[in-house]
C-alpha cells in the first residue's frame, strides 16, 4: 500500500472515530450517571488514538491489541450499566458503533483473533443486556459485517501481495537466468575468438606443410595447447601482459602452470589489474624452470602465489644427500589481495647459481 492511500485511510477512521465521540457527547442527558460515560469514552478515545498512531509497522503490537480487546469489554460495560435496556435509547447506544470500527481497525492492523473475540462479545453482550429486538436496533449487525468485511478485504489484500512479491521474485530469477546465459554465451564467444587468434596461425602453417611440422613446430603446437589451458584453468589469473610472459616463459622451456581456484572475481578491476602486473613482472624477471601461479580463494592477506623452481645443477660424480632435492627455489611471491606491492625480499633468487 502506498503512502497516500494509507495516509488518507487513517484520516477516514480518525475522522469516524471522532464522529461516535461526537454521538456520545451529545447524548450524555440519557444515562443515569454520565461518569462512567465520559471514562467510555476516554478509553476508547486513548485506544482510538494509539492504534491509528503510526508506529512504522503494520501489524499492531501484542501489547496494543490487548488493550483495543480489553476496550471492546470494557466500554460497553460501562455504558449499558447507565442505560434503560427496554427503551430505545437512541445515540446513546454509541459504543456498539465505535467498538466495530476499533475492531476493524484491529482487523486492518493485522490482528484479526483479538478483533473477532471483541465483536464477538460486544454481539453477545448486547444481545443479553437488551434482548435480540433492540440488540439489532443499535446496530450490531452493522458492526459484525464491517468486521467480517475488513477481515476478507485484508486477507485479500495479503494475498495479493504476496502474489505481487512472487512475480517480483519471479522476475528477478528470471532476468538473473537471461543474464548468466548472456555471460555464459559471451564467455564461449570470447574463448572461441581468443582460441582462434592464438591456433589459426599455426593451423595455417600445418595446413602448408601437409602435416608434416618440424621440432620447432611440434614446440610451438604443446606451446599452443598449454596457453589455450590457460584460459580454461587459470582464467581470471590472466591479462595481455601475463600471456605474453607465460608464452616467453614456455618458448625458453619453463613448465607454467595457472591455476584459478577462485577469489578473483571479488576484486575490483583496478585492484585485479594491480595483480596482473605484479604476475607478469615475477614471470618476467623468474629463470625457473618450473613456475606455478595460484589463486588463493580462503586467504584474507593474500590474493596470489607465484612460486618459481629451478633445477639444481652438481658436478659430476657428486651424488646428492639424504636431504637434498632435484629442485630449488628460485621465486616466492605471495600478491597482497588489496593489490599493493609485496614487501622487500618477497621475490628472492637463491644465491647458488
Amino acid at each position: 500500500m502506498t503512502p497516500a492511500p494509507r495516509y488518507a485511510l487513517v484520516i477516514l477512521a480518525a475522522l469516524f472515530s471522532a464522529y461516535h465521540l461526537l454521538r456520545a457527547a451529545l447524548t450524555l442527558e440519557t444515562p443515569r450517571d454520565v461518569v462512567p460515560v465520559l471514562i467510555a469514552m476516554l478509553v476508547y478515545a486513548v485506544a482510538s488514538v494509539l492504534s491509528l498512531w503510526p508506529m512504522g509497522t503494520t501489524r499492531m503490537p501484542s501489547w496494543l491489541a490487548s488493550i483495543n480487546l480489553a476496550t471492546a469489554i470494557i466500554v460497553p460495560l460501562l455504558v449499558t450499566s447507565q442505560l434503560d435496556p427496554t427503551r430505545n435509547n437512541g445515540y446513546a447506544t454509541w459504543h456498539v458503533a465505535s467498538i466495530g470500527t476499533l475492531m476493524t481497525i484491529t482487523v486492518v492492523r493485522q490482528r484479526e483473533a483479538v478483533a473477532y473475540i471483541g465483536i464477538v462479545f460486544l454481539t453477545v453482550q448486547s444481545l443479553l443486556w437488551a434482548g435480540p429486538g433492540l440488540a439489532l436496533g443499535m446496530g450490531v449487525t452493522g458492526s459484525l459485517i464491517w468486521v467480517i468485511l475488513a477481515s476478507v478485504l485484508t486477507r485479500s489484500i495479503a494475498g495479493a501481495q504476496h502474489d505481487a512479491e512472487r512475480l517480483t521474485q519471479a522476475e528477478h530469477a528470471t532476468s538473473d537466468w537471461q543474464a548468466a546465459q548472456y555471460a555464459h554465451v559471451h564467455e564461449r564467444r570470447r574463448r572461441l575468438s581468443q582460441t582462434g587468434r592464438l591456433a589459426t596461425p599455426m593451423l595455417r602453417t600445418i595446413i602448408a606443410n601437409g602435416g608434416r611440422l618440424s621440432v620447432a613446430d611440434r614446440m610451438e603446437c604443446r606451446t599452443l595447447e598449454a596457453s589455450l589451458r590457460d584460459e580454461i584453468r587459470g582464467r581470471h589469473l590472466l591479462s595481455d601482459p601475463v600471456r605474453s610472459e607465460v608464452l616467453a616463459a614456455r618458448r625458453r622451456g619453463a613448465i607454467v602452470n595457472m591455476l584459478d581456484e577462485g577469489g578473483l572475481e571479488e576484486l575490483d578491476a583496478g585492484v585485479l589489474d594491480a595483480v596482473h602486473e605484479q604476475i607478469a613482472e615475477a614471470l618476467a624477471a623468474s629463470q625457473a624452470t618450473r613456475l606455478i601461479v595460484r589463486s588463493v580463494p580462503d586467504d584474507e592477506r593474500v590474493a596470489v602465489t607465484v612460486v618459481g623452481l629451478r633445477a639444481v645443477h652438481r658436478e659430476p660424480g657428486v651424488a646428492p644427500g639424504p636431504d637434498d632435492d632435484d629442485e630449488e627455489l628460485d621465486v616466492w611471491l605471495e600478491i597482497p589481495r588489496d593489490g599493493s606491492r609485496a614487501g622487500v625480499g618477497a621475490v628472492g633468487v637463491s644465491d647458488e647459481d
